[in-house]
């Protein structure tokens, strides 16, 4: 084992550490508040109001009825319930998705009729593609809010506009099928605006565990006119839509993060463009042929992602870690399988670029320090290529 001179923390969008203020608040029902929250006594009707006021927190947020608001144990399973949810009975149903979703979508869509809607070579959505793949059995409409892997931001209300106008034509036209649109929060939770009438959105999954609250906690807007069926079975919890019994930690912790998150977003959004600026530009004078990926104009202030010519990205993440720096290749749910990343083939990257590629996140903790220290150790590796 190697003595680390720094322990510099560069991928928040894997996952963020659990707010120590939001633990001191919840780690109770860990151990004194324990109950049931179904149960009849006094004590478990009060975890269940703690639920029942989560539920409202996050719905204020996102400008909805608490009503629309079901809690899962983690974004996965909220993707999961979209999909599946509403494919059950409309088998012969069709959904379309953009080439960036994630593979929680992906994963569950790909078992359906699924049809992918192209994106650009920074990962904006091609709207005439879009148009294309939409056709008279389309149920499901899916586009990430913002990419985890190279954080373009999606215009979700000018694919909200379209999706209007195949309802509208449907109608002219007697068509009875549904057409849904789903957007996946999971990265824009910290730093985008999250109100679903504003974004027009049916359906939206928000994670806890990218948000600074606990793993496996997350939630799935849900309009009340979208007909779901439950993937869980067996108890009238969360509308009938997922049975169990609830978690009062990881709901009350994924409200107060999520609450938390939306209060400092407008500093933390400012504070973080200013250090990815300097981690840019010192990338930049590092090797002019770094090449950067995703929309740097519509791009989440976090993320940033770049491939070295030449260099291999999963040894530069193993050397870099010998040093104390944390980042990633990708995502970190597909970076140990033996394949490339799906979103970055579909913005045009070669092979090459491909494995050369590396995602720096930033996140509450990062410094301008960790920033220069990370910068000084690539370009010690880029140095030795």
């Amino acid at each position: 084992m190697s003595t680390l001179s720094n322990d510099v923390y560069l991928d928040h969008a894997a996952a963020t550490p659990l707010d120590a203020d939001i633990f001191a608040s919840i780690k109770k029902y860990l151990s004194d508040e324990f109950y049931n929250p179904s149960a009849a006594y006094l004590v478990a009707k009060k975890v269940r109001q703690d639920i029942d006021s989560a539920r409202k927190k996050i719905s204020q947020i996102l400008g909805c009825k608490p009503a629309e608001i079901i809690f899962t144990a983690g974004a996965t399973e909220a993707n999961n319930l979209v999909v599946n949810g509403l494919i059950h009975g409309n088998e012969e149903s069709e959904i379309v998705a953009s080439a960036l979703e994630h593979e929680a979508l992906f994963g569950p869509a790909e078992k359906h009729r699924l049809r992918v809607a192209k994106v650009d070579q920074k990962g904006r959505l091609d709207i005439l593609d879009l148009l294309k793949k939409i056709n008279d059995k389309t149920l499901l409409v899916s586009v990430i809010y913002a990419s985890n892997e190279i954080g373009t931001i999606q215009n979700l209300a000018e694919i909200a506009t379209i999706i209007n106008k195949e309802r509208g034509r449907r109608k002219a036209s007697d068509n009875q099928r549904p057409i849904y649109f789903h957007t996946d929060a999971s990265q824009a939770s910290n730093y985008l605006n999250l109100d679903v009438n504003r974004l027009g959105v049916d359906l939206m999954t928000i994670n806890g565990a990218k948000t600074y609250g606990p793993k496996q906690s997350a939630c799935l807007y849900v309009n009340r006119n979208v007909g779901l069926q439950p993937l869980i079975i067996g108890g009238e919890q969360e509308s009938g839509l997922r049975g169990g019994t609830e978690n009062p930690f990881s709901c009350v912790g994924l409200a107060l993060a999520l609450d938390k998150a939306q209060s400092a977003r407008s500093a933390e959004c400012k504070r973080l463009d200013d250090l990815k600026d300097i981690l840019i530009g010192g990338l930049t004078k590092i090797s002019s042929d770094i090449k950067m990926h995703g929309n740097l104009k519509k791009q989440l202030p976090n993320i940033v992602s770049f491939s070295v010519p030449g260099a291999d990205g999963e040894r530069m993440v193993m050397e870099l870690d010998e040093k104390g720096v944390r980042v990633a290749t990708g995502a970190a749910c597909s970076a140990n399988k033996n394949s490339r990343s799906r979103s970055l083939q579909s913005i045009g990257l070669t092979d090459n670029e491909i494995d050369s590629t590396l995602r720096i996140s930033l996140g509450r903790s990062t410094t301008e320090d960790d920033i220069n220290y990370a910068l000084e150790h690539i370009k010690g590796i880029i140095k030795r290529l």
